[in-house]
C-alpha cells in the first residue's frame, strides 16, 4: 500500500507524460460529459455511461495519488458547469459591495460549492482504490458491488451535512419518470445506484475484456430491470384515484431581490400578491399559494391584521399559503403560513435547512456575523416534525433549498400529508436553477407519490402530478398567476414507510463480500 501513495513529486512529474495528460484529459471530459445529463441541459441518457471512464482509471494501477487527481478532474468537469448558476450572485453592488469584490465573492462561491461536490467523488475514488486492492484484490463483482456501495453512502453522508444539491439521480429528472419510480422504493440513492452500477458494468467490459460480452450483457439486464421495476410502480401509482381534487392559485410576484427590502419593493410586494390574490379568489380557487419571502416583513401584531393582504382575505374568504417572515428565539424565521378565510393564521411551517452565508453564518463566533443578505438578523432554523395544517388536511413544505433534501418531505409525508407546497425564491439565478429546482421537486413528487405545488418568485413556478410530469411551468422573469388542480392524497410508498433502507444494505453487503472473500483467499493460501 505505501508503495501505491507515490510521492508528490512523482505525481507532477507524471503530468509531462502523454500517458497521463490523456487520462487527465478522459477524466474531464467525461465530468464535462456527464454534465449534460443535467436538468438544465436534459440529455439524461449521458449519465448512463459518462462515469465509466473515470471508474475505469480509478481499476487501474495508477496508483491512489492519481487516482484522485482523475477524480478532481470528473467532479470539476461535472460539478463546474451545474453550479455555476451561482455566480448569478454577481453583482452586490445593491448589498454594497464593490463591482471587483462581488466578482470575487461570486467566483469563490462557486469555486467552493464546486470543490464540495468534487471532494466526494475525489473520496470515493480514493475509497475505491484502496479498499478494492488491499489487503488483497477484489472480484470484478466485489470491486462493482463496493463501487456502488461507496458512492451511495457518500450521498447520504453529504445529504446530512449544510450543502447539497446534486445527487447523480437528478440527472434523470424530469426527463426519465419510468427510471424516477424507482425512488418510491428507497429514495433517490436507489435511482444513483442503478446509474452507478451499470457504469460499473461498462468500466469492467474494459478491464476484463476476455468476458466484455458478459458485463454488456449484465449492464443491459440492469437498465432494462430497472426501468421495468419503474413502469411497474408508474402503473400501479397511476392506478390509485386520488381521493380529491382541490383547485388551487399561484402567484409569481417576480419583485426582484434587490428592492424587497426597500419601500419600492415592498410596495410592489403589497400590490403584486394582493391584486393576484383577488383574481385568483374571483375565479374560484380554494387556496392560493406564494413564494418564499413574498411579503418580506415580520408577520406580527398590526402589521399581520390590517394590512392589504389580509383584508383582501378577509373579503374574499379563501385560504392563503404565504412565504414571509416570522420572529423565533433564534433569530429569524423563513415561513409559510396557512391563512383562513377569515385572516387567522391557523398553522405555520418553519424552513429547516438553511442556506449557508445567505440566511445564517455558520461558526459565527469565529468568522461574525457575515451573510450575503440585506435582512439584518440571523436565520432561524425550522424544528424536524413541523406539520402544516389545512382545511384539507396535512401539507408537506419544502422552502427553497430544502427540495434538494428528500428526508424533509419523506418525514412529512410519512406524518399524514397529502400534497406537496413548495415555496421558493430563486432571484437573483437563471434558468439553470429554475430547471434543477423543479427537477429536484418532480423527484420528491414521485418519492412520495404527491402531488406537488410550486410558487416561485421568478420562476420556474409549476403544478407537478406524482410521476413527476410537469402539469404546467410559469414563463421565468415575468409576473404570473396560475389556477388549476392538484390530487389529494394518502397512500405511502416503501420510501415513505421506511425511509432509504438500501445504502444501509449495500454498504453491508459490500463489506460482508470484503471480509469474506479475502478470509477464503487467505485460507486457500
Amino acid at each position: 500500500m505505501v508503495q501505491n501513495l507515490r510521492p508528490i513529486k512523482s505525481l507532477f512529474q507524471s503530468r509531462s507524460n502523454w500517458h497521463w495528460t490523456i487520462s487527465w484529459g478522459s477524466a474531464l471530459g467525461s465530468g464535462l460529459l456527464m454534465a449534460q445529463a443535467d436538468p438544465a441541459v436534459g440529455i439524461w441518457g449521458l449519465a448512463w455511461v459518462a462515469l465509466a471512464p473515470l471508474w475505469w482509471l480509478v481499476s487501474r494501477d495508477l496508483g491512489l495519488g492519481q487516482s484522485m487527481l482523475l477524480a478532481m478532474a470528473w467532479g470539476l468537469g461535472y460539478y463546474g458547469p451545474t453550479l455555476f448558476w451561482i455566480t448569478g450572485l454577481h453583482p452586490l453592488t445593491w448589498l454594497g459591495v464593490p463591482w471587483l469584490a462581488s466578482l470575487l465573492i461570486a467566483g469563490s462561491c462557486w469555486g467552493f460549492v464546486t470543490l464540495w461536490g468534487t471532494a466526494q467523488v475525489i473520496l470515493w475514488a480514493g475509497l475505491l482504490y484502496i479498499l478494492s486492492r488491499f489487503p488483497h484484490p477484489l472480484s470484478p463483482g466485489g470491486r462493482l458491488l463496493l463501487g456502488v456501495a461507496l458512492w451511495c453512502g457518500l450521498e447520504v453522508l453529504w445529504s446530512w451535512g449544510p450543502l447539497d444539491w446534486n445527487s447523480l439521480a437528478l440527472t434523470q429528472s424530469p426527463g426519465n419518470p419510468w427510471l424516477l419510480h424507482l425512488g418510491q422504493l428507497s429514495g433517490p440513492t436507489g435511482i444513483s445506484a442503478v446509474l452507478v452500477g451499470v457504469n460499473g458494468l461498462l468500466a469492467e467490459t474494459w478491464r476484463e475484456r476476455p468476458h466484455r460480452r458478459e458485463f454488456m450483457a449484465m449492464a443491459g439486464v440492469l437498465i432494462v430491470v430497472a426501468h421495468g421495476l419503474g413502469l411497474g410502480l408508474y402503473v400501479y401509482s397511476s392506478s390509485v384515484p386520488d381521493q380529491e381534487r382541490l383547485t388551487v392559485g399561484v402567484i409569481q410576484g417576480n419583485i426582484p431581490t434587490r428592492i424587497k427590502l426597500e419601500a419600492l419593493g415592498l410596495q410592489q410586494s403589497w400590490q403584486a400578491y394582493t391584486q393576484g390574490y383577488r383574481e385568483l379568489a374571483a375565479a374560484g380557487v380554494e387556496a392560493v399559494l406564494t413564494p418564499e419571502g413574498a411579503i418580506p416583513v415580520i408577520w406580527a401584531g398590526a402589521t399581520a391584521a390590517t394590512n392589504p393582504l389580509t383584508l383582501a382575505v378577509k373579503a374574499a374568504g379563501v385560504d392563503l399559503w404565504l412565504g414571509t417572515f416570522t420572529s423565533s428565539s433564534g433569530g429569524l424565521a423563513r415561513s409559510l403560513l396557512n391563512i383562513l378565510g377569515d385572516g387567522r393564521v391557523s398553522s405555520y411551517y418553519d424552513k429547516q435547512k438553511l442556506v449557508p452565508l445567505g440566511e445564517y453564518t455558520p461558526f459565527e463566533s469565529l468568522l461574525g456575523r457575515w451573510r450575503l443578505s440585506l435582512v439584518a438578523l440571523n436565520g432561524a432554523a425550522g424544528t424536524p416534525n413541523q406539520h402544516l395544517e389545512t382545511p384539507w388536511g396535512r401539507a408537506a413544505v419544502a422552502i427553497c433549498y430544502e427540495s434538494a433534501f428528500p428526508e424533509v418531505l419523506r418525514t412529512q409525508v410519512a406524518q399524514g400529508a397529502r400534497f406537496i407546497l413548495s415555496s421558493a425564491n430563486l432571484d437573483p439565478f437563471g434558468r439553470a436553477l429554475m430547471a434543477q429546482h423543479q427537477a429536484q421537486d418532480a423527484m420528491r413528487a414521485v418519492e412520495n407519490d404527491r402531488w406537488a405545488l410550486r410558487a416561485t418568485n421568478t420562476g420556474y413556478s409549476g403544478v407537478i402530478d406524482p410521476h413527476g410530469q410537469i402539469r404546467w411551468r410559469s414563463a421565468p422573469h415575468t409576473y404570473t398567476i396560475h389556477h388549476g388542480e392538484i390530487g389529494l392524497r394518502q397512500t405511502r410508498t416503501p420510501y415513505d414507510r421506511w425511509g432509504d433502507w438500501l445504502t444501509p444494505i449495500l454498504l453491508g453487503s459490500a463489506g460482508l463480500n470484503s471480509i469474506g472473500g479475502r478470509w477464503g483467499r487467505s485460507q486457500g493460501a
